[in-house]
């Protein structure tokens, strides 16, 4: 949009009109519209003109200026946001820019090694060839073969001792983050580019797993070092690291001995844990270096006993390498390098320990992720975000919620979990935590001078395989259809551990269930993770005399959404929490846990969420589900863990375990049924969504394709009951036509669609608006739709004749004639185009 010219400046005395065309503004007239402007950039015409009435300052401007005034006032906002946009992009740029060229002189590097490597291997293949007893030669090619193998000698435990392995580990750091001693290939779906997170590799044919990233992020060399070596702060799988000794070198560099402890990602393979040497030294050019290795015997350093529980991994050397950016900032590489044991898990589980690109999704990209993000955080320090809380408070709010749950997943004893006996099906597992320390955060005194009377926590555990889903859409649906698996008198029961009185276990008289309404709080800069409060409405808890139905709330975690990112992690955990819920309130995380066994396999899959309540067959819960029919579809297999915690009084311990037992299980029956109804075989048999986008926003849109439609064409698009007991929505769900909603942009894509329009275009309601309006017509359905769109728009709809469309799978589809209308808002702006294919059919 451009400016439309208005003069600033002092009025004359009059304060009128200049030539009946343009206006002078007092700088007490942009004060009052400069103040509305922040209270609303957009405002209708109706506050246009209130405006005018309550500043008599403005009476002498006609609306249609005040109108031009806060268009020109919102194109110079988007004038200077755009700017710094692009002096941002600009900066990353050419940081990405330094990066790519260091890359291209590795690169050079490693090309100019492998061609002397193979020049040697070649003459000693000649040699080999031509016999000859000459020992002086066997020693010289036998000498040449061992200059390719880092030789580890002996050392003692002294600090020169350490020095030395802290030397070498910062070679081969060096080695691998600059230089050719790991071949890196690009992570698949991680393209580098000016809005990417940086430049993620995996490894190629070495030892272990290994991952790189290269990336730019707005924080001193210092504050970034700070950072990634505190590993608990977004590390969520590292439990806790122990700084047990600290030497200082001669150069101004320390040396430290670390034992960190990492959390097992699911109750069928033990945690890990490592015993470390992490050196953080300053190189000659200025940049910073934080480096690690494992210590081990063979080094003769100091050693750590193996602690029960675990399995002892090995890290190979690893580490940050970072380097201060000129204007600001630091370019940083970070290399992960670890040897996880895969020898220790079940076989169906190996390929998550054998994974590169599971160790770049949760550890390196982990590490520059919460880097960016705290950058943000500080550079937006004075800013208050959901319920009025700073986004460290909300980050600090997460962790504690994916730390609970992974210490309610795993059950070490010293945190004072013991296993309870099984009621003789082993499928899921209960354990009893009864130490004062986890009580602490549950027995309080609430403002009422009431507290809860719990003396103990449970939590019931189990893990399953699944197949032909993929994670991020099976968690999407957990996220956003929770009264399919969740049971509304456990939600109750569990948000009785946070208020004040006693808890008893939920009984038949529980307020019903009135809906699920999502609020954000907090999300990362690649919405990688959510964090939001879900409110149950209508869900109450009764005493003997009255039900007494009230909301209820839950805290709740979401990471792993995106199915695009190969090897993504899928994670839902929430905890009840009081509406007024301070930063330390108690909580007791439950949840779930998806991760991908075949992460390196990329998986493409229609986005399908919203249409799966129609497949789940709710009340046949008997029938389970097998997982036959994952061969055909290409999909990877996947581990979901789930773990729910209770809260209880000791003498309820049996009731609460049997209702924790069955409750678990009724989820994984759901949890089955879901990834029957997801799976690409069931993309077919949708028959429509039982109750269809149910929200006053879907109600609103379907009553303006209506009208919009009748006023444009003179009928009723919509036979609507006699009786009058269908909403517009239902009927227009369930039209014959397929009618089709698409934004009015440059690029349309389509934002809505009845049941009809989905089985046309073959997609769901959630990828539908992947969908461009240009990809769906051919030639002619485009040439057709270009001369017919300027009528459309200045007459409100355009008759089109039949033609050949495709699907969102390829599939040509023919229809008899067309119709498009625009669809105005209550404002009468326009607000989309609809689009109605009249007696349609695959060709």
């Amino acid at each position: 949009m451009s400016c439309k010219e208005d003069r600033l400046g002092h009025s004359n005395s009059s304060n009128s009109m200049d030539n009946g065309k343009y206006v002078r503004y007092t700088p007490e007239q942009v004060e009052a519209l400069e103040r509305l402007y922040h209270e609303c950039p957009k405002p209708s015409s109706l506050r246009r003109q209130q405006l005018i009435r309550e500043c008599p300052i403005l009476s002498n401007i006609e609306p249609k200026q005040i109108k031009v005034w806060f268009q020109n006032r919102r194109c110079r906002e988007k004038q200077r946001k755009e700017a710094s946009r692009l002096q941002a992009v600009n900066r990353k740029l050419t940081a990405m820019n330094k990066l790519l060229m260091e890359e291209n002189d590795r690169l050079q590097k490693q090309v100019s090694q492998l061609v002397y490597e193979n020049g040697y291997f070649r003459q000693h293949t000649q040699n080999s060839n031509i016999a000859t007893k000459d020992k002086s030669c066997e020693s010289a090619v036998t000498s040449g073969q061992h200059q390719l193998v880092p030789q580890h000698l002996p050392r003692d435990a002294s600090p020169a001792g350490l020095l030395s392995i802290a030397e070498e580990t910062l070679a081969e750091f060096l080695s691998k983050a600059t230089g050719t001693a790991v071949e890196w290939v690009q992570m698949p779906g991680m393209k580098p580019g000016p809005d990417s997170i940086g430049i993620i590799t995996i490894s190629h044919g070495c030892p272990g797993v290994a991952a790189r990233a290269c990336g730019l992020v707005g924080l001193e060399p210092t504050r970034v070092a700070e950072i990634l070596k505190d590993w608990p702060s977004w590390f969520r799988d590292c439990r806790a690291v122990d700084v047990l000794n600290v030497l200082s070198t001669a150069s101004g560099g320390t040396i430290e001995l670390l034992y960190m402890q990492l959390y097992a990602p699911t109750t069928l393979a033990p945690a890990r844990d490592f015993w470390l040497l992490r050196y953080t030294s300053v190189l000659e050019d200025g940049s910073l270096v934080v480096c690690q290795r494992s210590l081990k015997n063979t080094q003769n350093g100091p050693s750590m006993p193996p602690v029960q529980h675990f399995i002892r991994a090995e890290m190979l050397p690893s580490g940050y390498l970072i380097r201060p950016c000129e204007g600001g900032g630091s370019i940083i590489r970070i290399v992960d390098h670890m040897d996880l044991e895969p020898w220790s898990v079940p076989e169906v589980l190996r390929p998550l320990y054998e994974s590169s690109t599971m160790l770049a999704q949760k550890t390196t990209m982990a590490a520059l992720r919460q880097l960016r993000q705290m950058a943000q955080e500080i550079s937006q320090s004075n800013a208050s975000s959901g319920w009025g809380r700073r986004p460290a408070a909300l980050r600090a709010l997460s962790q504690r919620l994916s730390r609970g749950f992974n210490e309610a997943l795993n059950g070490f004893n010293d945190e004072g979990w013991s296993v309870m006996g099984n009621d003789g099906i082993d499928d899921v597992t209960i354990l009893i935590n009864s130490s004062p320390g986890k009580l602490m955060g549950l027995n309080l005194t609430f403002n009422s001078g009431f507290s809860a009377f719990s003396s103990a926590v449970l939590c019931a555990r189990a893990s399953m395989l699944l197949q032909n889903v993929p994670p991020a859409v099976l968690l999407r649906f957990l996220r956003e259809h929770r009264s399919e698996w969740a049971d509304n008198s456990i939600d109750a029961y569990s948000a009785a551990a946070v208020k004040a009185g006693p808890c008893s276990l939920p009984g038949s008289r529980v307020g019903s269930f009135g809906g699920q309404i999502i609020l954000p709080l907090a999300h990362t800069i690649e919405h990688e993770e959510f964090l939001e409060v879900i409110k149950l409405e209508g869900i109450g808890h009764c005493s003997e005399d009255a039900m007494l139905p009230r909301d209820i709330f839950f805290l709740q975690l979401c990471r792993g959404v995106d199915e695009n990112s190969v090897g993504t992690c899928a994670e839902l955990i929430f905890a009840p929490i009081d509406v007024s819920f301070a930063d330390d309130a108690p909580l007791l995380p439950s949840g779930f846990h998806i991760i991908p066994l075949d992460s390196g396999k990329e998986a493409s899959s229609p986005n399908r969420t919203l249409d799966l309540a129609s497949s789940l067959e709710i009340g046949s819960a008997g029938n389970r589900t097998s997982n036959d029919n994952s061969a055909a579809s290409g999909f990877t297999r996947s581990v979901m863990t789930i773990a729910f915690q209770f809260a209880f009084e000791s003498h309820m311990q049996e009731h609460v375990a049997s209702m924790a037992r069955q409750y678990v299980r009724s989820i994984i029956s759901s949890v089955q049924k879901m990834a029957l109804a997801l799976s690409p075989s069931h993309l077919s048999s949708h028959v429509g969504l039982r109750t269809p986008l149910g929200t006053p926003e879907a109600e609103t849109l379907a009553s303006w394709i209506f009208h919009s439609y009748r006023n444009y064409l003179g009928v009723e698009l919509l036979k609507m009951n006699s009786e009058g007991g269908e909403s517009i929505l239902n009927t227009l769900w369930h039209h014959s036509d397929a009618i089709l909603c698409c934004s009015l942009k440059a690029l349309p894509v389509f934002t809505f669609a009845n049941q009809a329009g989905m089985d046309m275009l073959e997609t769901t309601l959630v990828a539908l608006q992947d969908i461009t309006l240009e990809k769906i017509l051919d030639d002619h359905g485009r040439k057709t739709l270009c001369s017919e769109f300027p009528q459309i728009m200045q007459q409100g709809f355009a008759c089109l004749q039949g033609g050949i469309c495709l699907s969102s799978m390829g599939r040509p589809v023919s229809y008899e004639r067309a119709v498009a209308w625009r669809v105005m808002n209550e404002e009468e702006n326009a607000h989309c185009i609809c689009f109605m294919f009249v007696n349609w059919s695959f060709v």
